[in-house]
């Protein structure tokens, strides 16, 4: 490595409500992602746009379930102005263990967009663990 290479930017995961359960928080933190849980940082129930604000603040990479944050205002407001890296679970009926399992597997592609691409962003991200870019 040169003297003027930086080492990669550690990220740190924001796990939403949706996702903060053992059977995901787990396998993910088997494979060395740094988590922030949203349970951990916030009372339940929180609204989404001052956790998304947060997030930002913090340089957190948020992860979710929510397919329906891109279409509310004060959410794609919030995700907008605090520019989030944001990647949604879209994988439809799996179990906890599975939506771990995928996000695991999807894990080095996330970490390479988080890194590659500077905020706001929303990917979409299916059972086969392919990020998908929303805009």
């Amino acid at each position: 490595m040169s003297s003027t290479s930086r080492p990669p930017e550690s990220l740190q995961f924001f796990l939403d409500e949706s996702l903060d359960s053992p059977s995901v928080v787990t396998p993910l933190r088997d494979a060395s992602a740094r988590l922030v849980r949203a349970t951990d940082v916030f009372p339940r129930g929180t609204p989404d746009s001052v956790w998304l604000t947060a997030a930002g603040k913090e340089g957190w990479v948020v992860l979710t379930r929510d397919k329906r944050i891109r279409y509310r205002m004060l959410e794609r407001m919030a995700l907008e102005s605090a520019r989030v890296r944001t990647f949604v679970f879209t994988g439809g009926n799996v179990t906890g263990r599975e939506t771990g399992e995928i996000l695991v597997r999807a894990l080095p592609k996330i970490e390479r967009i988080a890194r590659s691409e500077p905020g706001p962003f929303i990917y979409h991200l299916g059972k086969a663990g392919k990020p998908i870019r929303m805009d």
